[in-house]
């Protein structure tokens, strides 16, 4: 021994000590026994000495180290799978990093925890990518799909069947989502530039509201979203309203004495508001605004039309936008609509009452030579009567229960034979130009009366296409062969009465070769 004084946790006895240990192997059955004094040992100086010990030897931890988790374990494996590591109670106060510093040492099999934060930070992430992805995934998917519809009715398409045809027809009729959206977006951002135009700079304009209406907004649109119709109303209060004609479309609208925005356009004599003053101004007033707007022209006016055509260019489906003038009057509805709008066995007397308390249109139309006078009126001063408004509401709500063609309920084919009608009618006009003058019009208000005679919804299921739409051309063979097609709303008006016989009668007959021989046309 040397004459030093050995210091107590190095006295002599069985290799249980750190240095020990490290200079002596122990045996693969041996167990270590540790002092109290190595109690406060850390784990790092057991890493340290974990090598050197045989795979078979077993090191055994005491009481206070099996409260140690399992991921300190994990993280200190060099030792052989067998061996048994006690832990000593210091090391259970050791904190994450220390562990972090052990960790490069841990075979690759090891799993590292995240920390909460990193779990959240992640999740949003992931969260935020698939809420950019997932827009696009729809409208890719809502095409895929309408392209593998198609492929698949052509597939079971029967030449013979003409149930098959309408069918194939109606999908390949059906807009394209991307198209869709990107048109309406365009329309909804002109629409308000010339409605801010209107209230910042004019004073007879400054009330102007939006009316959507037409084809698209009634969700009847075929083929490409490349025609819209939108009203911009300007709303009228004590006026008289008479009859201008005598087939109840036709009105005069004049304003009761007094200061108003619309005093500019009246006439002196009798306060009559010009149809053909307003409308030059409203045509002024739009070209002003959207001389501005790329990618926009404004077409050239027609005789007798109520509208600002704008042509829109610069997408993938050039626009053609209708934008109409039209006064908004909140009286009674005239006396010619008594006898019409018979949806009372259709929709019942209770929508019948709700529809008739709505205010209805009058935009700049007339008919015939624009300087006909009558009683000191010019025609082009004139109003016709819209209810466009309720055509769309009831073409939305056509079921004569409550869920039809809703989700649970059963679906009717109305609105389909509807654009089957149109699209056949398109067709033939392209076939034969001296049909031009027939237009979508004729077919809804054909289908308006369909519904009125075959109200119950069984006598429209979407099962019998074919057969519903059969039905429905016979009903417009019947009024071109009368050359008699009564407004819905007026039935003192007849909408064929500025077509020729001849050209009645021809249209007819192209309908009816086309049904008795399958739709050859559509093929």
């Amino acid at each position: 021994m040397s004459g030093k004084g050995t210091p107590p946790h190095k006295a002599k006895g069985p290799p249980s000590t750190v240095k020990d240990a490290k200079r002596a192997p122990v045996s693969s059955k041996s167990k270590l026994e540790k002092k109290p004094s190595e109690e406060k040992r850390t784990s790092v100086d057991l890493a340290k000495i974990t090598p050197s010990v045989s795979s078979k030897s077993k090191l055994e931890k005491k009481p206070s180290e099996e409260k140690r988790t399992g991921v300190d374990l994990a993280k200190r494996t060099p030792v052989s799978s067998k061996s048994k590591i006690e832990k000593k109670p210091s090391e259970e106060k050791r904190t994450s990093a220390d562990l972090a510093k052990i960790t490069p040492s841990v075979s690759s099999k090891s799993k590292i925890e995240k920390k909460p934060s990193e779990e959240k930070r992640t999740s949003v992430d992931r969260k935020q990518k698939t809420e950019m992805i997932a827009p696009v995934a729809q409208v890719m998917s809502a095409d895929e799909k309408k392209t593998t519809r198609v492929a698949k009715c052509a597939g079971d398409c029967d030449a013979q069947d003409p149930g098959a045809i309408l069918r194939l027809t109606l999908e390949k009729l059906k807009i394209k989502t991307v198209d869709k959206s990107e048109s309406a977006c365009k329309v909804n951002d002109i629409i308000h530039r010339i409605m801010d135009h209107m209230k910042k700079n004019t004073e007879c304009f400054r009330e102007v509201k939006d009316l959507r209406t037409g084809s698209y907004y009634e969700n009847l649109k075929i083929s490409n979203p490349d025609e819209f119709d939108v009203m911009l109303t300007v709303p009228v209060n004590r006026v008289l309203v008479q009859l201008f004609g005598d087939d109840g479309a036709f009105y005069t609208v004049a304003l009761k004495r007094g200061k108003h925005q619309l005093n500019r356009f009246v006439h002196e004599e009798d306060y009559t508001i010009s149809a053909f003053k307003m409308l030059k101004d409203f045509r002024k007033e739009v070209k002003a605004c959207v001389k501005s707007i790329e990618g926009v022209e404004v077409e050239k006016k027609k005789k007798g039309c109520p509208a600002v055509t704008l042509q829109i260019t610069g997408m993938r489906t050039a626009i053609s936008l209708d934008v109409v003038l039209s006064l908004e009057v909140q009286t009674s509805w005239p006396s010619f609509t008594n006898d019409g709008f018979l949806i009372d066995g259709w929709l019942g007397t209770k929508e019948k009452k709700k529809y008739k308390w709505e205010p209805y249109y009058l935009v700049p139309k007339y008919e015939g030579k624009g300087t006909v006078e009558r009683e000191g009126i010019v025609a082009k001063d004139a109003w016709r009567i819209s209810f466009s408004h309720v055509e769309k509401s009831i073409l939305k709500n056509h079921g004569s229960q409550k869920t039809c063609c809703e989700v649970g309920g059963a679906r009717c084919c109305r609105k389909d034979c509807l654009k089957l009608l149109k699209h056949l009618l398109g067709l033939l006009k392209e076939k034969q130009p001296s049909l031009s003058k027939f237009c979508s019009y004729h077919a809804k208000t054909t289908l308006l009366h369909a519904c009125c005679t075959r109200t119950r919804d069984s006598e429209w299921e979407a099962s019998n296409l074919s057969d519903c739409f059969q039905l429905l051309l016979e009903d417009f063979e019947r009024h071109l062969k009368d050359r008699k097609l009564p407004n819905f709303f007026i039935p003192t008006q007849n909408l064929l009465t500025s077509i020729d016989r001849k050209s009645c009668e021809m249209l007819a007959r192209c309908i009816s070769e086309e049904r008795n021989n399958g739709f050859p046309i559509f093929k």
